[in-house]
């Protein structure tokens, strides 16, 4: 982005890694096994989805790339290198997904967007989900990917997230009945190439931005593209943004080839909220948002969205597991905890509100020309913003560059 962007020093001297062997073994050969398993019982294109959600946490894990620090880091230090990064992963989506997207077929298989309806419930949903962002201590990709990797907090956050994501569900009619447009697919309103322009214009415009608060900040950038802490390594790690922005890409478009639509993830959130209250004798069928859904009553193995959530955790342990950095804590500080439990339950409930999180509504949202993540993006931002503001209640630290000193 920026000719005089610096890179991260290296050290002269580095540590092995030490592979957590035993872990990682009993990542890949679940990993084995449950794609195996899917392609008798389901499909080969489940069990092959199987293997995407695996990849793609690796491809998280790997480049740490999370949303939520990357707008932590801009909100509070103006550094800009994760938003950048995601710009750039927008762009080559967009350029990727838009023509196939435009003529409705990938491979002879027919494939839409996630297109949803911009209203309301979406700017709330999105403004909630972005506080829940920043005191949860993940999104719903983060939360993941952490859980995978062994962030024991982030289990709270999960399943805080989950119940937040069913109690959504159960006043979803009400929220249905706020003011929203019908769902508009910029694709077909514009056409593709004046869709594609716009989108890039906006990206670039958003990436200059970012450059020139940082510079203003700090006299210069940090390059997405530059080295990490250590060499990078395929399979152990760690990636530049750059690897990893990539790489999301091309699973998520692996995704719309092999299920007909891009990655999404917190539907799956809902689902298990759903299913286990279900089990627990609750009519849950009768709720308006259920009442059109198939997947209650099927098994989870057929639900696409659960296979690669689950696929995506155990992918993210193989990854912490090779990097050797899987070392699970059990302690966790109180006022922490208590912001994972209030951070999840906002993930989930904003989340459902706003058809979708940064993955659904925001990263495969854009990517599918919906209008709907235009409205979650600011929205999202503003929520993220505040939830900065509240982190040092719960405890939470908020990255910031030292000043400069001559000691």
């Amino acid at each position: 982005m920026s000719t005089n962007a610096s890179t991260l020093p290296l050290p002269s001297t580095l540590p092995p890694i030490h592979i957590n062997r035993k872990p990682l073994w009993i990542a890949l050969l679940l990993v084995l096994a449950g794609a195996l398993y899917l392609n008798q019982t389901v499909s080969w294109r489940q069990g092959a989805l199987w293997i995407v959600g695996a990849l793609l946490g690796v491809a998280l894990y790997h480049a740490s790339f999370g949303f939520t620090q990357a707008w932590r880091v801009f909100v509070s230090d103006r550094r800009g290198a994760g938003l950048r990064a995601q710009m750039f992963m927008l762009a080559v989506g967009v350029l990727l997904f838009f023509p196939f997207l435009a003529q409705g077929s990938l491979f002879g298989q027919p494939v839409t967007g996630l297109v949803s309806p911009p209203g309301v419930s979406v700017l709330l949903g999105a403004f909630l989900f972005g506080i829940g962002m920043q005191l949860g201590g993940g999104c719903a990709s983060g939360t993941l990917f952490a859980v995978g990797g062994g962030n024991t907090r982030m289990l709270v956050t999960l399943l805080f997230f989950i119940i937040g994501s069913v109690i959504a569900t159960a006043h979803f009619g009400w929220w249905s009945t706020l003011p929203a447009l019908a769902p508009t697919s910029l694709i077909k309103t514009w056409g593709l190439a004046p869709a594609i322009a716009a989108n890039l214009a906006v990206f670039a415009l958003i990436a200059w931005i970012a450059t020139v608060l940082e510079k203003r900040r700090h006299g210069h950038v940090v390059s997405f593209a530059s080295r990490t802490a250590r060499p990078a390594s395929l399979l152990q790690g760690p990636w530049p943004l750059i690897w990893g922005g990539v790489a999301l890409v091309v699973l998520n478009f692996a995704t719309l080839a092999l299920a007909g639509r891009p990655w999404g993830i917190t539907s799956a959130f809902a689902l298990w909220g759903a299913k286990a209250l279900d089990a627990m004798g609750s009519d849950v069928a009768t709720w308006a948002y259920w009442s059109k859904q198939a997947a209650l009553g099927a098994p989870l193995r057929q639900d696409v969205t659960t296979v690669m959530d689950i696929g995506l955790m155990l992918g993210a342990l193989a990854a912490a597991s090779a990097a050797g950095k899987f070392a699970p804590v059990w302690k966790v500080p109180a006022r922490s905890l208590a912001g994972a439990v209030i951070g999840g339950l906002l993930l989930g409930y904003g989340a459902r509100l706003a058809f979708g999180c940064n993955i659904g509504a925001y990263f495969s949202g854009i990517l599918s020309g919906s209008l709907h993540a235009w409205l979650w993006l600011p929205a999202a931002f503003a929520g993220s913003a505040l939830g900065v503001r509240l982190r040092p209640l719960f405890g939470l630290a908020v990255e910031k560059t030292p000043a400069p000193s001559s000691c």
